[in-house]
């Protein structure tokens, strides 16, 4: 990653919309803002894969009651109030689950409601978007014995891998269930955690590339803007090392013996992370520190310079001072001997012989400096 990826990557900052200090729980809040919902239905067993786009979830019964299938409704956007309307009623998902899907700051999270088969989990999915921002998003994940519905609040997202596996039938993703799909995104998203800490541990190695040949101001920033990045990233990987630790000490019969085996390697990548995150924390703070050595190191040196020319021009001010001062040997009017005045001033080889002088000190003060190693 060069220099202009370090400049440009930015922490996007969002708004979210918070409820007012004490208003009822379980209101599902739409945002002005939020974008329509595109409903995508994932339909697949061993053998069959099929891929259907809905408007609505007016018919989620009727297509999913194939009890040979595997579904996915994949939900991008959550503009469309009637799709939580449909969650409500026919998954029976509570409407405090619902606010906290419409209230997207959480952190990850992992809830059983086995009275009500269902259970409900958030990951926190962070990337790059098309302008070098860096996107941190909520998706939900509510699962049932067959079904799976994953909602985001973007169009865009990094889990296209996942579909390029389910429609190729690679692995166990097609005869898993729903748990082990959604840990299968789960896993897409921790793994694009390394995605991004790779981009930023080059800025970094740039940074410090930057510092050996030319320190500019640039490079506070730049590290800044990383820092920055890190705190984000280390804000989301821990809850995330502790919401897959809770996964896999579950009893809920949703999760799957299997899911559990594959949620432990997730949970490894995790605990990765988070050590690879306060390395380049470290080297972040490392950096910033070598700027500030060097600025001081290169102050030092100019001050050094300019103590060593001051040093050397006092005493010829000096002797230049007392010898511009002009106290006349003879007064010009009387012709009267002043004997306590400047008998040099009319010295026949005077001005030479002080320049002698004047070089001779200077030249002495050049020798001590050398010696002393000033000028290393």
């Amino acid at each position: 990653m060069g220099n202009s990826t370090t400049t440009s990557v930015r922490n996007k900052r969002r708004s979210y919309s918070l409820p007012a200090p004490g208003s009822s729980p379980g209101l599902v809040h739409i945002p002005e803002d939020a974008l329509k919902s595109k409903i995508s239905l994932y339909v697949y067993n061993e053998k069959s894969f099929d891929v259907m786009e809905l408007t609505n979830l007016d018919k989620v019964a009727e297509l999913s009651a194939d009890k040979k299938n595997f579904y996915w409704f994949d939900i991008k956007g959550l503009g469309t109030a009637k799709v939580f309307d449909t969650l409500n009623k026919h998954f029976k998902v509570s409407r405090l689950v619902l606010e906290d899907i419409t209230r997207t700051y959480h952190r990850p999270a992992f809830e059983e409601y086995d009275a009500e088969g269902y259970i409900f989990a958030v990951s926190r999915m962070l990337r790059f978007d098309s302008a070098q921002n860096l996107e941190n998003e909520q998706v939900s994940f509510i699962v049932t014995d067959r079904v799976l519905v994953t909602l985001q609040e973007n169009y865009e997202d990094c889990l296209e891998p996942v579909r390029k596996r389910l429609e190729v039938g690679r692995g166990n993703i097609r005869i898993g269930g729903s748990s082990y799909l959604m840990y299968a995104i789960m896993d897409a998203i921790v793994d694009h955690y390394f995605v991004l800490l790779n981009a930023w541990s080059e800025g970094l190695d740039s940074i410090e590339d930057r510092l050996y040949a030319r320190p500019d101001r640039q490079i506070m920033f730049d590290t800044q803007t990383i820092k920055r990045s890190l705190i984000s990233i280390r804000r989301v990987a821990w809850p995330e090392r502790d919401k897959l630790n809770d996964i896999i000490r579950s009893d809920s019969p949703l999760i799957s013996d299997q899911t559990r085996l594959y949620v432990k390697d997730a949970y490894d990548h995790c605990v990765q992370i988070i050590d690879l995150i306060e390395s380049l924390k470290e080297i972040a703070v490392a950096n910033v520190d070598m700027y500030l050595s060097i600025i001081s190191n290169r102050m030092n040196e100019i001050m050094k310079v300019l103590t060593i020319i001051s040093s050397i021009f006092i005493p010829l001010t000096f002797i230049a001072g007392i010898y511009g001062m002009n106290f006349s040997r003879e007064d010009p009017v009387t012709g009267k001997v002043l004997k306590e005045n400047m008998p040099e001033l009319y010295a026949e080889h005077g001005y030479l012989y002080t320049l002698i002088v004047m070089a001779v000190i200077a030249i002495a003060q050049i020798i001590y400096f050398w010696r002393k190693g000033w000028f290393r």
